[in-house]
Protein backbone atom coordinates (compact mmCIF):
# COMPACT_ATOMS: atom_id res chain seq x y z
CA UNK A 1 0.00 0.00 0.00
CA UNK A 2 2.86 2.53 0.96
CA UNK A 3 4.18 2.20 -2.73
CA UNK A 4 0.50 3.29 -4.06
CA UNK A 5 0.78 6.23 -1.59
CA UNK A 6 4.12 7.37 -1.98
CA UNK A 7 3.86 7.37 -5.85
CA UNK A 8 0.29 7.80 -6.26
CA UNK A 9 0.60 11.31 -8.08
CA UNK A 10 3.65 9.78 -10.53
CA UNK A 11 1.69 7.17 -11.03
CA UNK A 12 -1.12 9.47 -12.14
CA UNK A 13 0.39 11.59 -14.28
CA UNK A 14 2.88 8.66 -16.43
CA UNK A 15 -0.65 6.46 -16.87
CA UNK A 16 -2.34 9.60 -18.00
CA UNK A 17 0.60 10.62 -20.91
CA UNK A 18 0.72 6.30 -21.44
CA UNK A 19 -3.34 6.79 -21.99
CA UNK A 20 -2.97 9.82 -24.30
CA UNK A 21 -0.22 7.88 -26.60
CA UNK A 22 -2.24 5.08 -26.85
CA UNK A 23 -5.12 6.53 -27.84
CA UNK A 24 -2.92 9.00 -30.39
CA UNK A 25 -1.95 5.30 -31.71
CA UNK A 26 -5.52 4.38 -32.12
CA UNK A 27 -6.21 7.68 -34.24
CA UNK A 28 -3.22 6.84 -36.16
CA UNK A 29 -3.83 3.28 -37.01
CA UNK A 30 -7.31 2.17 -36.66
CA UNK A 31 -9.42 5.19 -38.02
CA UNK A 32 -8.35 3.97 -41.33
CA UNK A 33 -11.22 1.71 -40.41
CA UNK A 34 -13.97 4.22 -40.77
CA UNK A 35 -11.96 6.36 -43.32
CA UNK A 36 -9.87 4.32 -45.69
CA UNK A 37 -12.57 2.80 -48.44
CA UNK A 38 -14.05 6.81 -48.38
CA UNK A 39 -11.09 7.79 -49.32
CA UNK A 40 -9.97 4.61 -51.85
CA UNK A 41 -12.84 5.09 -53.84
CA UNK A 42 -12.52 8.90 -53.83
CA UNK A 43 -15.89 9.09 -52.49
CA UNK A 44 -14.22 12.07 -50.34
CA UNK A 45 -11.07 13.93 -50.20
CA UNK A 46 -8.26 12.82 -47.33
CA UNK A 47 -8.89 16.26 -45.81
CA UNK A 48 -12.55 15.59 -45.90
CA UNK A 49 -12.17 12.36 -44.57
CA UNK A 50 -10.04 13.74 -41.31
CA UNK A 51 -12.81 16.66 -40.79
CA UNK A 52 -15.15 13.93 -40.75
CA UNK A 53 -13.27 11.68 -38.41
CA UNK A 54 -11.85 14.68 -36.18
CA UNK A 55 -16.00 15.83 -35.72
CA UNK A 56 -17.42 12.23 -35.31
CA UNK A 57 -14.35 9.86 -33.33
CA UNK A 58 -14.12 12.47 -30.88
CA UNK A 59 -18.46 12.95 -30.32
CA UNK A 60 -17.94 8.93 -30.20
CA UNK A 61 -15.37 8.59 -27.59
CA UNK A 62 -16.58 11.73 -25.63
CA UNK A 63 -20.50 10.83 -25.61
CA UNK A 64 -20.87 7.43 -25.81
CA UNK A 65 -16.79 6.05 -24.78
CA UNK A 66 -18.10 4.59 -21.21
CA UNK A 67 -20.07 5.35 -18.48
CA UNK A 68 -18.29 2.37 -16.83
CA UNK A 69 -15.74 0.27 -18.53
CA UNK A 70 -14.19 -3.23 -17.43
CA UNK A 71 -10.56 -2.00 -16.38
CA UNK A 72 -9.53 -5.27 -15.81
CA UNK A 73 -9.45 -5.76 -20.25
CA UNK A 74 -11.96 -8.46 -21.11
CA UNK A 75 -11.55 -10.77 -18.14
CA UNK A 76 -8.01 -11.57 -19.43
CA UNK A 77 -6.38 -11.51 -15.61
CA UNK A 78 -7.96 -12.27 -12.31
CA UNK A 79 -7.87 -9.20 -10.71
CA UNK A 80 -8.16 -11.50 -7.14
CA UNK A 81 -4.52 -12.36 -7.63
CA UNK A 82 -3.58 -8.48 -7.26
CA UNK A 83 -5.32 -7.57 -4.24
CA UNK A 84 -2.21 -8.29 -1.66
CA UNK A 85 0.19 -6.68 -4.64
CA UNK A 86 -2.39 -3.61 -6.16
CA UNK A 87 0.64 -1.68 -7.38
CA UNK A 88 1.80 -5.04 -9.41
CA UNK A 89 -1.60 -3.61 -11.48
CA UNK A 90 -0.81 -0.30 -11.93
CA UNK A 91 3.12 -1.14 -13.26
CA UNK A 92 0.88 -3.82 -15.58
CA UNK A 93 -1.28 -1.33 -16.66
CA UNK A 94 0.98 1.38 -17.31
CA UNK A 95 3.35 -0.99 -19.29
CA UNK A 96 0.46 -1.91 -21.13
CA UNK A 97 -0.74 1.24 -22.82
CA UNK A 98 3.34 1.84 -23.15
CA UNK A 99 3.97 -0.92 -25.03
CA UNK A 100 0.56 -1.20 -27.13
CA UNK A 101 1.47 2.46 -27.96
CA UNK A 102 4.62 1.93 -28.96
CA UNK A 103 4.09 -1.01 -31.04
CA UNK A 104 1.28 1.49 -33.17
CA UNK A 105 3.57 4.13 -33.38
CA UNK A 106 6.15 1.47 -35.08
CA UNK A 107 2.95 0.00 -37.11
CA UNK A 108 1.37 3.25 -38.20
CA UNK A 109 4.81 4.48 -39.26
CA UNK A 110 4.99 1.63 -41.75
CA UNK A 111 1.41 1.90 -42.98
CA UNK A 112 0.49 -1.56 -41.63
CA UNK A 113 -3.20 -1.70 -40.44
CA UNK A 114 -2.85 -3.63 -36.94
CA UNK A 115 -5.71 -4.43 -34.48
CA UNK A 116 -5.27 -1.76 -31.45
CA UNK A 117 -7.31 -4.48 -29.34
CA UNK A 118 -5.02 -7.42 -29.82
CA UNK A 119 -2.11 -5.07 -29.39
CA UNK A 120 -3.60 -3.81 -25.63
CA UNK A 121 -4.40 -7.77 -25.61
CA UNK A 122 -0.84 -8.97 -26.47
CA UNK A 123 -0.07 -6.46 -23.87
CA UNK A 124 -1.80 -7.54 -21.04
CA UNK A 125 -1.48 -11.27 -21.29
CA UNK A 126 2.53 -10.72 -21.72
CA UNK A 127 2.71 -9.04 -18.39
CA UNK A 128 0.07 -10.95 -16.55
CA UNK A 129 2.06 -14.44 -17.86
CA UNK A 130 5.64 -13.43 -16.68
CA UNK A 131 4.45 -11.29 -13.80
CA UNK A 132 1.98 -12.67 -12.15
CA UNK A 133 2.32 -16.55 -13.35
CA UNK A 134 0.77 -18.28 -16.41
CA UNK A 135 -2.33 -19.09 -14.16
CA UNK A 136 -3.20 -15.37 -13.54
CA UNK A 137 -4.55 -15.13 -17.23
CA UNK A 138 -7.56 -16.24 -18.62
CA UNK A 139 -6.23 -18.66 -21.81
CA UNK A 140 -10.08 -18.89 -22.44
CA UNK A 141 -10.78 -15.81 -23.46
CA UNK A 142 -7.26 -15.43 -25.01
CA UNK A 143 -8.18 -18.09 -27.37
CA UNK A 144 -11.28 -16.74 -28.39
CA UNK A 145 -9.50 -13.15 -29.23
CA UNK A 146 -7.25 -15.30 -31.35
CA UNK A 147 -10.01 -17.18 -32.80
CA UNK A 148 -11.49 -13.84 -34.10
CA UNK A 149 -8.23 -13.26 -36.51
CA UNK A 150 -9.97 -15.88 -38.98
CA UNK A 151 -13.34 -15.47 -38.29
CA UNK A 152 -14.25 -11.83 -38.78
CA UNK A 153 -12.07 -11.08 -41.81
CA UNK A 154 -13.67 -14.82 -43.65
CA UNK A 155 -17.24 -13.19 -42.14
CA UNK A 156 -16.89 -9.70 -43.20
CA UNK A 157 -15.40 -10.61 -47.14
CA UNK A 158 -17.94 -13.08 -47.85
CA UNK A 159 -20.57 -10.39 -47.19
CA UNK A 160 -18.86 -7.45 -49.41
CA UNK A 161 -18.37 -10.74 -51.60
CA UNK A 162 -21.93 -11.14 -52.08
CA UNK A 163 -22.92 -7.36 -51.57
CA UNK A 164 -20.60 -5.93 -54.75
CA UNK A 165 -22.25 -9.30 -56.57
CA UNK A 166 -25.44 -8.05 -55.88
CA UNK A 167 -24.76 -4.47 -56.97
CA UNK A 168 -23.06 -5.63 -59.86
CA UNK A 169 -25.78 -8.08 -61.10
CA UNK A 170 -28.50 -5.55 -60.36
CA UNK A 171 -27.43 -2.52 -61.21
CA UNK A 172 -24.07 -2.76 -63.62
CA UNK A 173 -24.97 -5.74 -65.49
CA UNK A 174 -28.73 -4.22 -66.58
CA UNK A 175 -29.03 -2.88 -69.80
CA UNK A 176 -30.02 0.84 -68.41
CA UNK A 177 -27.80 0.66 -65.46
CA UNK A 178 -29.55 4.51 -64.42
CA UNK A 179 -33.22 3.34 -64.64
CA UNK A 180 -31.68 0.20 -62.10
CA UNK A 181 -30.03 2.13 -59.65
CA UNK A 182 -33.28 3.75 -59.47
CA UNK A 183 -35.10 1.07 -58.53
CA UNK A 184 -32.24 -0.94 -56.34
CA UNK A 185 -30.58 1.72 -54.80
CA UNK A 186 -33.47 2.50 -52.24
CA UNK A 187 -33.31 -0.84 -50.69
CA UNK A 188 -29.00 -0.24 -50.12
CA UNK A 189 -30.15 2.86 -48.75
CA UNK A 190 -32.80 0.85 -46.35
CA UNK A 191 -29.26 -1.39 -45.64
CA UNK A 192 -27.09 1.18 -45.06
CA UNK A 193 -29.89 2.96 -42.12
CA UNK A 194 -30.87 -0.24 -40.57
CA UNK A 195 -26.95 -1.39 -40.43
CA UNK A 196 -25.75 2.03 -39.12
CA UNK A 197 -28.33 2.38 -36.82
CA UNK A 198 -27.33 -1.17 -35.16
CA UNK A 199 -23.86 -0.35 -35.01
CA UNK A 200 -24.39 3.20 -33.03
CA UNK A 201 -26.59 0.95 -30.76
CA UNK A 202 -24.79 -1.84 -30.31
CA UNK A 203 -21.21 -0.45 -30.12
CA UNK A 204 -22.06 3.03 -28.86
CA UNK A 205 -24.68 4.23 -27.02
CA UNK A 206 -24.74 1.09 -24.58
CA UNK A 207 -21.67 2.92 -23.09
CA UNK A 208 -23.60 6.41 -22.45
CA UNK A 209 -26.46 4.48 -20.27
CA UNK A 210 -28.89 3.34 -23.24
CA UNK A 211 -28.59 0.11 -23.32
CA UNK A 212 -31.74 -0.89 -25.09
CA UNK A 213 -30.83 -4.75 -25.59
CA UNK A 214 -30.10 -5.94 -29.06
CA UNK A 215 -34.28 -7.08 -30.23
CA UNK A 216 -35.03 -3.78 -28.68
CA UNK A 217 -31.94 -2.08 -31.26
CA UNK A 218 -33.15 -4.70 -33.97
CA UNK A 219 -36.63 -2.81 -34.49
CA UNK A 220 -35.57 0.71 -33.66
CA UNK A 221 -32.91 0.54 -36.67
CA UNK A 222 -35.47 -0.70 -38.81
CA UNK A 223 -37.69 2.22 -38.36
CA UNK A 224 -34.59 3.94 -39.06
CA UNK A 225 -33.90 2.18 -41.91
CA UNK A 226 -37.35 2.77 -43.23
CA UNK A 227 -37.33 6.90 -42.55
CA UNK A 228 -33.94 6.99 -44.07
CA UNK A 229 -34.71 4.48 -47.07
CA UNK A 230 -38.09 7.21 -47.74
CA UNK A 231 -35.85 10.46 -47.43
CA UNK A 232 -33.36 8.32 -50.07
CA UNK A 233 -36.38 7.96 -52.55
CA UNK A 234 -37.35 11.51 -52.52
CA UNK A 235 -33.34 12.95 -52.54
CA UNK A 236 -33.19 10.36 -55.25
CA UNK A 237 -36.44 11.75 -57.59
CA UNK A 238 -34.93 15.36 -57.68
CA UNK A 239 -31.59 13.85 -59.10
CA UNK A 240 -31.21 13.96 -63.14
CA UNK A 241 -28.46 11.57 -64.11
CA UNK A 242 -26.30 13.13 -66.97
CA UNK A 243 -23.82 10.81 -68.93
CA UNK A 244 -20.60 12.28 -69.60
CA UNK A 245 -18.62 11.92 -72.44
CA UNK A 246 -16.40 9.84 -71.03
CA UNK A 247 -19.18 7.33 -69.50
CA UNK A 248 -19.26 5.18 -72.32
CA UNK A 249 -21.34 2.51 -70.05
CA UNK A 250 -23.23 5.01 -68.23
CA UNK A 251 -21.81 4.55 -64.90
CA UNK A 252 -20.62 7.44 -63.82
CA UNK A 253 -24.25 8.62 -62.49
CA UNK A 254 -24.93 5.47 -60.51
CA UNK A 255 -21.38 6.12 -58.79
CA UNK A 256 -21.83 9.37 -57.74
CA UNK A 257 -25.45 7.70 -55.88
CA UNK A 258 -22.89 5.49 -54.05
CA UNK A 259 -20.44 8.04 -53.11
CA UNK A 260 -23.67 9.82 -51.07
CA UNK A 261 -24.07 6.50 -49.51
CA UNK A 262 -19.94 6.29 -48.56
CA UNK A 263 -20.08 10.41 -46.74
CA UNK A 264 -23.10 8.48 -44.59
CA UNK A 265 -21.29 5.09 -43.66
CA UNK A 266 -18.37 7.30 -43.04
CA UNK A 267 -19.66 9.25 -40.19
CA UNK A 268 -21.43 7.00 -38.58
CA UNK A 269 -18.70 4.10 -38.55
CA UNK A 270 -16.67 6.91 -37.16
CA UNK A 271 -18.94 7.26 -34.39
CA UNK A 272 -18.97 3.62 -33.68
CA UNK A 273 -15.47 3.30 -33.76
CA UNK A 274 -14.79 6.33 -31.45
CA UNK A 275 -17.19 5.23 -29.21
CA UNK A 276 -16.00 1.57 -29.13
CA UNK A 277 -12.05 1.56 -29.37
CA UNK A 278 -11.28 4.56 -27.19
CA UNK A 279 -11.79 1.88 -24.13
CA UNK A 280 -8.33 0.60 -25.30
CA UNK A 281 -6.63 3.61 -24.08
CA UNK A 282 -9.45 4.57 -21.64
CA UNK A 283 -9.61 0.97 -20.02
CA UNK A 284 -6.01 0.15 -18.57
CA UNK A 285 -5.91 4.32 -17.51
CA UNK A 286 -8.97 3.47 -15.79
CA UNK A 287 -7.79 0.72 -13.23
CA UNK A 288 -4.51 3.21 -12.95
CA UNK A 289 -6.71 6.09 -11.53
CA UNK A 290 -9.08 3.55 -9.56
CA UNK A 291 -6.52 1.55 -7.99
CA UNK A 292 -4.40 4.78 -7.35
CA UNK A 293 -7.40 6.91 -6.03
CA UNK A 294 -8.55 4.20 -3.44
CA UNK A 295 -5.50 3.75 -2.01
CA UNK A 296 -4.50 0.49 -3.42
CA UNK A 297 -8.01 -1.36 -3.50
CA UNK A 298 -8.80 -3.45 -6.31
CA UNK A 299 -12.03 -3.33 -8.65
CA UNK A 300 -12.87 -4.45 -11.78
CA UNK A 301 -15.34 -1.98 -12.76
CA UNK A 302 -14.71 1.76 -12.10
CA UNK A 303 -16.60 4.92 -13.11
CA UNK A 304 -14.37 6.78 -16.08
CA UNK A 305 -14.36 10.10 -14.97
CA UNK A 306 -15.54 13.00 -18.04
CA UNK A 307 -12.12 13.73 -18.43
CA UNK A 308 -10.36 10.55 -19.40
CA UNK A 309 -12.95 9.97 -21.84
CA UNK A 310 -11.75 13.84 -23.63
CA UNK A 311 -8.50 13.08 -23.05
CA UNK A 312 -8.72 9.72 -25.16
CA UNK A 313 -11.09 11.16 -27.64
CA UNK A 314 -8.12 14.07 -28.42
CA UNK A 315 -5.20 11.35 -28.64
CA UNK A 316 -7.14 10.21 -31.29
CA UNK A 317 -7.69 13.06 -32.97
CA UNK A 318 -4.20 14.31 -32.56
CA UNK A 319 -3.43 10.81 -33.66
CA UNK A 320 -5.51 10.42 -36.96
CA UNK A 321 -4.08 14.41 -37.94
CA UNK A 322 -0.55 13.65 -37.46
CA UNK A 323 -0.72 9.92 -38.71
CA UNK A 324 -3.59 8.42 -40.01
CA UNK A 325 -3.07 9.04 -43.79
CA UNK A 326 -0.28 6.69 -43.90
CA UNK A 327 -2.76 3.82 -42.66
CA UNK A 328 -5.47 5.12 -44.96
CA UNK A 329 -3.58 4.78 -47.69
CA UNK A 330 -2.78 0.81 -47.73
CA UNK A 331 -5.92 0.54 -46.85
CA UNK A 332 -8.22 2.96 -49.17
CA UNK A 333 -5.60 2.03 -52.32
CA UNK A 334 -3.36 -0.65 -51.32
CA UNK A 335 -5.05 -3.53 -51.68
CA UNK A 336 -7.44 -3.28 -54.49
CA UNK A 337 -8.48 -0.49 -56.59
CA UNK A 338 -11.74 0.68 -55.05
CA UNK A 339 -14.66 2.91 -56.45
CA UNK A 340 -17.95 4.30 -54.38
CA UNK A 341 -19.81 0.98 -55.25
CA UNK A 342 -17.05 -1.42 -54.12
CA UNK A 343 -16.08 0.96 -51.09
CA UNK A 344 -19.87 0.95 -49.92
CA UNK A 345 -20.09 -3.17 -50.06
CA UNK A 346 -16.84 -3.05 -48.26
CA UNK A 347 -17.89 -1.02 -45.37
CA UNK A 348 -21.60 -1.99 -45.51
CA UNK A 349 -20.02 -5.35 -44.52
CA UNK A 350 -17.87 -4.64 -42.11
CA UNK A 351 -20.71 -2.56 -40.06
CA UNK A 352 -22.65 -5.65 -40.43
CA UNK A 353 -19.97 -8.04 -38.99
CA UNK A 354 -19.45 -5.36 -36.18
CA UNK A 355 -22.58 -5.76 -35.29
CA UNK A 356 -23.26 -9.82 -35.98
CA UNK A 357 -20.32 -9.91 -33.41
CA UNK A 358 -21.75 -7.76 -30.79
CA UNK A 359 -25.07 -9.70 -30.83
CA UNK A 360 -23.34 -13.26 -30.43
CA UNK A 361 -20.81 -11.70 -27.87
CA UNK A 362 -17.70 -12.18 -30.43
CA UNK A 363 -14.74 -10.25 -29.27
CA UNK A 364 -13.72 -9.38 -33.14
CA UNK A 365 -11.00 -6.67 -34.52
CA UNK A 366 -12.18 -3.46 -36.83
CA UNK A 367 -9.26 -3.95 -38.80
CA UNK A 368 -9.07 -6.84 -39.58
CA UNK A 369 -13.52 -6.84 -40.44
CA UNK A 370 -12.03 -3.94 -42.83
CA UNK A 371 -9.15 -5.94 -44.50
CA UNK A 372 -11.34 -8.82 -44.99
CA UNK A 373 -14.26 -6.98 -46.64
CA UNK A 374 -11.84 -5.06 -48.89
CA UNK A 375 -10.18 -8.45 -49.80
CA UNK A 376 -13.82 -9.76 -50.45
CA UNK A 377 -14.87 -7.02 -52.77
CA UNK A 378 -11.20 -7.16 -54.46
CA UNK A 379 -12.30 -11.14 -55.04
CA UNK A 380 -15.43 -10.67 -56.37
CA UNK A 381 -13.53 -9.00 -59.52
CA UNK A 382 -11.31 -11.81 -59.39
CA UNK A 383 -7.56 -12.37 -58.02
CA UNK A 384 -5.83 -10.64 -60.28
CA UNK A 385 -7.76 -7.30 -58.96
CA UNK A 386 -5.82 -8.10 -55.53
CA UNK A 387 -2.50 -6.52 -54.58
CA UNK A 388 -0.69 -10.08 -52.68
CA UNK A 389 2.21 -8.73 -52.07
CA UNK A 390 0.32 -5.86 -49.88
CA UNK A 391 -2.01 -8.52 -48.25
CA UNK A 392 1.07 -10.25 -47.02
CA UNK A 393 2.53 -7.63 -45.24
CA UNK A 394 -0.90 -6.64 -43.38
CA UNK A 395 -1.10 -10.42 -42.26
CA UNK A 396 2.57 -10.94 -41.19
CA UNK A 397 1.90 -7.44 -39.44
CA UNK A 398 -0.93 -9.05 -37.92
CA UNK A 399 0.49 -12.35 -36.66
CA UNK A 400 3.57 -10.13 -35.24
CA UNK A 401 0.83 -7.92 -32.92
CA UNK A 402 0.42 -10.35 -30.03
CA UNK A 403 3.68 -10.95 -29.36
CA UNK A 404 5.16 -7.97 -30.14
CA UNK A 405 2.64 -5.88 -27.39
CA UNK A 406 3.53 -8.77 -25.01
CA UNK A 407 7.32 -8.47 -25.53
CA UNK A 408 7.62 -4.45 -24.74
CA UNK A 409 4.58 -4.95 -21.71
CA UNK A 410 7.56 -7.66 -20.21
CA UNK A 411 10.22 -5.29 -20.78
CA UNK A 412 8.08 -2.18 -19.46
CA UNK A 413 6.48 -4.10 -16.33
CA UNK A 414 10.19 -5.34 -15.01
CA UNK A 415 11.75 -1.41 -15.80
CA UNK A 416 8.50 -0.17 -13.63
CA UNK A 417 9.13 -2.45 -11.12
CA UNK A 418 12.70 -1.83 -10.87
CA UNK A 419 12.03 2.07 -10.59
CA UNK A 420 9.55 2.23 -8.29
CA UNK A 421 9.02 -1.14 -6.49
Amino acid sequence: MSIIAQHGDIFLILACAFGFFMAWGVGANDVANAMGTSVGSRAITIKQAILIAVIFEFLGAWLAGGEVTDTVRKGIIDPELLEDDPQLLVYGMMASLLAAALWLLIASNRGWPVSTTHSIVGAIVGFGAVGLGMEAVGWGKVGQIAASWVVSPLMAGSIAFMLFKSVQHLIFENHDPFTAAKRYVPCYIFLVGFVVAMVTFTKGLKHVGLDVGFGASFLISVLIGLVIMALGVVLERRLEYKRGKEDVFGFGGVERVFGVLMLFTACAMAFAHGSNDVANAVGPLAAVISVVESDGAVDTAALVPWWVLVLGGGGIVVGLVTYGHKVIATVGTGITELTPSRGFAATLAAATTVVLASGTGLPISTTHTLVGAVLGVGLARGMAALNMRVIGTIVMSWLITLPAGAALAILFFFMFKGMFG
